[in-house]
């Protein structure tokens, strides 16, 4: 699978609700493509859910830190890749 644009990496992660905390390096929309890929993490998913402060947003910008909810088990610095289509 092709990686597109580096546009974050993951600080943390909430095995129980299924969250990490992504702190971006570019945009980031609902409705986007992402993958993680770190050393035992590889996958694609569509960025479905996202919140800033347990508050639900429909895009977030370079610097800030969101929860999205990922499909899969991720670790802290596997890295967030946005597939372009």
């Amino acid at each position: 699978m092709e990686e597109g644009q580096i546009i974050g990496k993951i600080s943390h992660f909430y095995p129980k609700i299924g969250v990490c905390v992504v702190d971006l390096q570019g945009m980031l929309k609902a409705g986007d493509t992402i993958q993680i890929k770190g050393s035992t993490t590889d996958f694609t998913q569509q960025v479905e859910s996202m919140q800033v402060e347990h508050k639900q947003i429909e895009e977030a910008k370079k610097g800030d830190s969101v929860g999205l909810k990922v499909e899969k088990p991720v670790k802290p610095n596997d890295v967030v890749y946005l597939i372009t289509p």
